[in-house]
C-alpha cells in the first residue's frame, strides 16, 4: 500500500554507525511537531536498534513495528491509540524493539502495507532505517517521499557515505530524493563544499556540533529541539524543517505519483485514462492486427525515445564489450558491472529528464540496464516462473506459453535491430554466430534454456526467436505423478526399475510434449556408479550424478569447416569407456550409430525421438537410419532396432495443455519382418471436465512384459498384478502383435479425474 497523498514519509539513514542518525531522526520529527503543528509519527526500524530512540525520546512504546506488522485489524482512529505511544508533546512514536534483550523480526511486506494505511493519521512520518541497507531499509524507502542521509565531516565516514548514496542509486532511487544532511559540523571538519563534490549531491543543511546540549537531552532522555529549543542544534533542524517544507517534498511527492505517460495517451484506449478494456470501440492491443497500426502510427513514445537517448550516452560513458567480457563469467564482477553501470544510467536518465515520475524513471532504469547488460525485454519473461516457452515472430509481437496455452505477451522490441542485438548477445558467447551466411542457429542460455533463431532473409517479417526455458526447479518423479498427474505411482517405479536393470529405452511425443525433460527425470534413476556419456545439439540435460561426460555438437566455421555432428560425438563417446550414452534427440543418421551402441554392451541407453505413437517411432527411426547414407535392406535396420530398442515411452501434450504419458510399450521382437510391440500401459481419454480440462484413466492392459522374468532371475521383484487388468487376473496373459490389440480388455485401475494420478 503506498503512502497517503496528504502524508509525507521521511526516512532517515546513515552511511556508517556513530554518525548520530538516531538523534538527528528523533529531533527532526519533534521539530517538525513544534514548526508544521501537524501531526508527526516517529518510527524506530532499525534492525540493529537496542532501543536507542525509546531512550532518545524518553518515550517507551507500547507496541513495536513488529506488532504494526501483525496487527491483524484494520487501521482507525480507536485502534491507533493502540498502536503508538504518545509524548506529552503530541509526538506519537512506534518502537523497534521493547528493549536490547528483544531480537528484531518483521515482514517487510506486511509492515509496508500497515505503515501506507497508518500515515493518512499523520502529517509528516519520519523512520528510523539504522546504517545498512537490508529488506526492511529497502522496502520503506520505495515509499519514501524523500531520504534523508546523515553524515558527519570525517573523511572515513564520508567514503561510507558515498558508497550508500551509490548504492541507492544502483536502486534507482532518483538522485532528487537524496537528501544530505551534514551533522557535527565544526570548524576542524572537512570542508563542506568538498563532501559535497565527493558526494555528488548538494548539502542540505548542516547541523552544528553541540557536546554539551547533546548530552543533556541525553541525561533528560529528550531531544534538545524540546529541552534546549534556544540552542544553535535546534534552530538547525527547525532550518530543516522549513527546507523540506519550502517546496521540496511536495516535488518529491509529485514525483513519486504514477502518471500516464505521453505514448499511454496515444494508444488506443488510453484517451481520458480509460483502458481499452472499457471502451468497446476501440481495438484490443493485445489484438496482433491493431498493436502492429499503433506502432505504425504511434511511432516511438516519450519513453522510448528517452530509453533510446539514455542507452547512447551509456555507451559514450561506458565500453560495455570490453566490461562484459572482462567480467570473464565471475559473479562477483557481474555484479559489480551492474551495479556500475546502474549508476550511470540512473544519472543520465536525471539529466536528459529530471521531472520524470519515480515510476516512469524506475522503469526506464530497468529497461534500459536489460538492454544493457541482458536480453532487453526478454528479461522479464525469462523471470516469470509461469512462463515455459518464449516465441518472437519480429519486433512487435511476442507470444509465451503459460499452463500449455499460447497467448500474446504486451512486451515488444523497440526495432528488429535490437532483437538482432539480443540474438547475438545469445550465441557469441558459446562461440557460434548468426549472420547472412548463416541464417539460423541453436544455443541455449546459461540456465540451460533452449534457444533457436533465424533471421533475414530467411525469416521474412523480421528475426524470429523461439526460447523453451529450462525450469528453475528440478521437476522429479514426484512432480510427474503428484503436481502434473502425467503418470500413476506404479507406472513411475515400473519404470524406475527399468533404467536401473539397464533396458535400451526411447522416449517418443511431439514437439514441445515434453521428451526432454521426461528424460532429464528417467536418467536421474541411473545408477551413480556408472559412467554417462550425454551427446546433445545444445545442452539441456542435468544429471545428477557426479560420473557425467557432456558433450555438444559444434556449427561449421566462416570457412564451412570444422563441424561436430551428433553422429560424430556419438562415434567419439564409444571410445570413452561410457556405460551408458544419452542422446538428446535422433534426428538424422546418428539414430544407426544410436542403435550400434544399443547393441554393443551399452545398456541402458536412451535418446528421445518425434513421433506420435508407439509405432510410428518404429517407422521413424527407421527413416532415420536410411539418412544414414548405409544401403542398409529394411529388414536388417528393423532387427538392429527390435534387437537395441526395450521400451518405447509415448507422451502427448494434450488439447487442454496438460502432459501425459499415453503410453508404455516394450518391442517384443521380430514377427516375419515386422517389429512386435505389446502396449503394457495407456492413458485413456474419457472426456472433459466442467474446467474444459481432460478427463481420464490409466491402465494396465493385462499384458506381462516379457523381461520380468529376466528381472526375477536377477532378484528383483515386480508384482504381476502390476500389469493385470480385472478380468484377467485369473487368465493367462498373451501377448499382442500391435499397440492396440482389439481382442484386450479395456478394464483398467479404478477411475480417478486426470491428474490425481491411478493406482494399477
Amino acid at each position: 500500500m503506498a503512502i497517503h497523498e496528504s502524508s509525507h514519509l521521511i526516512a532517515v539513514i546513515g552511511g556508517k554507525g556513530g554518525v548520530g542518525k538516531s538523534v538527528f531522526a528523533a529531533n527532526l520529527a519533534y521539530a517538525f511537531l513544534k514548526e508544521m503543528k501537524q501531526k508527526t509519527l516517529l518510527i524506530d526500524c532499525d534492525p540493529k536498534s537496542c532501543g536507542d530512540q525509546n531512550f532518545i525520546t524518553g518515550i517507551r512504546p507500547t507496541k513495536t513495528v513488529m506488532d504494526l506488522a501483525s496487527f491483524a485489524g484494520a487501521v482507525t482512529t480507536q485502534s491507533i491509540g493502540t498502536l503508538v505511544a504518545a509524548h506529552p508533546t503530541g509526538m506519537n512514536y512506534i518502537g523497534a524493539v521493547m528493549g536490547p534483550d528483544q531480537l528484531f523480526n518483521v515482514q517487510v511486506d506486511l509492515l509496508r502495507k500497515q505503515i501506507g494505511a497508518i500515515s493518512q493519521y499523520y502529517k509528516y512520518v519520519v523512520i528510523d532505517l539504522g546504517s545498512e541497507l537490508g529488506p526492511v531499509q529497502t522496502g520503506i524507502i520505495e515509499d519514501a517521499t524523500a531520504i534523508m542521509v546523515v553524515t558527519t565531516p570525517e573523511v572515513l565516514v564520508v567514503n561510507q557515505t558515498r558508497r550508500l548514496v551509490n548504492d541507492l542509486l544502483s536502486m534507482s532511487v532518483p538522485a532528487d530524493f537524496i537528501q544530505v544532511v551534514l551533522n557535527k559540523v565544526s570548524r576542524s571538519g572537512l570542508d563542506q563544499n568538498a563532501i559535497s563534490q565527493s558526494l555528488r549531491r548538494p548539502i542540505l543543511s548542516g547541523i552544528p556540533q553541540d557536546d554539551f546540549a547533546a548530552v543533556q537531552a541525553l541525561q533528560r532522555s529528550s531531544p534538545f529541539v524540546v529541552s534546549n529549543p534556544a540552542s544553535p542544534a535546534s534552530a538547525a533542524y527547525h532550518d530543516v524543517v522549513r527546507r523540506l517544507t519550502g517546496g521540496v517534498l511536495q516535488k518529491l511527492k509529485a514525483l513519486s505519483k504514477p502518471k500516464i505517460s505521453s505514448l499511454q495517451k496515444e494508444l488506443p484506449g488510453a484517451a481520458g485514462g480509460q483502458s481499452a478494456a472499457k471502451d468497446a470501440s476501440m481495438p484490443s492491443m493485445l489484438d496482433p492486427k491493431s498493436r502492429k497500426n499503433a506502432s505504425r502510427k504511434c511511432g516511438f513514445g516519450p519513453l522510448t525515445l528517452l530509453k533510446m537517448q539514455v542507452h547512447s550516452g551509456l555507451i559514450k560513458e561506458m565500453d560495455l564489450k570490453k566490461d562484459i567480457m572482462n567480467t570473464d563469467g565471475d559473479p562477483v564482477k557481474a555484479r559489480d558491472l551492474k551495479n556500475r553501470t546502474q549508476r550511470v544510467i540512473s544519472e543520465l536518465t536525471d539529466r536528459l529528464s529530471p521531472g520524470l515520475s519515480r515510476e516512469d524513471r524506475a522503469k526506464v532504469i530497468k529497461e534500459t540496464l536489460d538492454e544493457a547488460l541482458g536480453l532487453g525485454p526478454l528479461e522479464e519473461l525469462l523471470a516469470d516462473p509461469t512462463v515455459t516457452e518464449i516465441m518472437v515472430n519480429g519486433c512487435d509481437m511476442i507470444y509465451v506459453e503459460k499452463s500449455g496455452k499460447l497467448t500474446l505477451s504486451s512486451v515488444t522490441f523497440t526495432s528488429n535491430q535490437q532483437l538482432r542485438n539480443v540474438i547475438e548477445r545469445i550465441v557469441s558467447p558459446l562461440g557460434r554466430r548468426i549472420d547472412e551466411r548463416t541464417p539460423y542457429v541453436d544455443a541455449r542460455l546459461p540456465d540451460g534454456s533452449r534457444v533457436n533463431a533465424i533471421i533475414e532473409p530467411l525469416s521474412i517479417d523480421g528475426p524470429a526467436l523461439t526460447i523453451r526455458k529450462f525450469p528453475t526447479e528440478r521437476i522429479t518423479d514426484r512432480d510427474y505423478v503428484e503436481r502434473f498427474g502425467s503418470m500413476t505411482r506404479p507406472m513411475m517405479d515400473f519404470l524406475k526399475i527399468c533404467v536401473e536393470q539397464g533396458l535400451n529405452i526411447v522416449i517418443s511425443g511431439g514437439t514441445g510434449s515434453g521428451k526432454t525433460t521426461l528424460l532429464n527425470v528417467m536418467s536421474s534413476f541411473i545408477p551413480v556408479n556408472e559412467r554417462i556419456v550425454t551427446v546433445e545439439d545444445a545442452a539441456e540435460l542435468q544429471l545428477k550424478q557426479e560420473h557425467v561426460v557432456r558433450l555438444e555438437t559444434r556449427p561449421a566455421n566462416l570457412e564451412g569447416t570444422g563441424e561436430v555432428s551428433i553422429r560424430d560425438l556419438i562415434k567419439n563417446s564409444l571410445r570413452m569407456r561410457p556405460d551408458r550414452i544419452v542422446v538428446g534427440e535422433c534426428r538424422d543418421g546418428a539414430a544407426l550409430d544410436m542403435l550400434a551402441a544399443m547393441n554393443t554392451g551399452h545398456d541402458g541407453s536412451m535418446t528421445t525421438v518425434h513421433a506420435n505413437t508407439p509405432r510410428e517411432a518404429i517407422a521413424r527411426l527407421e527413416t532415420l537410419c536410411l539418412m544414414a547414407g548405409m544401403d542398409l535392406p529394411a529388414k536388417a535396420i528393423r532387427e538392429q532396432i527390435a534387437g537395441a530398442v526395450n521400451l518405447i515411452i509415448q507422451i502427448s501434450r494434450l488439447s487442454d495443455g496438460s502432459r501425459k504419458l499415453m503410453s508404455i510399450t516394450e518391442v517384443v521382437g521380430m514377427q516375419g519382418e515386422t517389429v512386435t510391440l505389446q502396449e503394457i500401459f495407456r492413458f485413456k481419454e474419457e472426456g472433459f471436465d466442467k474446467n474444459r480440462k481432460i478427463v481420464g484413466q490409466f491402465q494396465a492392459l493385462g499384458l506381462i512384459p516379457t523381461f520380468i522374468e529376466e528381472f526375477e532371475q536377477k532378484g528383483v521383484s515386480i508384482p504381476r498384478n502390476l500389469f493385470m487388468t480385472a478380468e484377467q487376473t485369473t487368465k493367462k496373459p498373451t501377448h499382442s502383435s500391435g499397440p492396440a490389440a482389439p481382442n484386450i480388455p479395456r478394464i483398467g485401475v479404478p477411475k480417478k479425474p486426470t491428474g490425481t494420478g491411478g493406482g494399477s
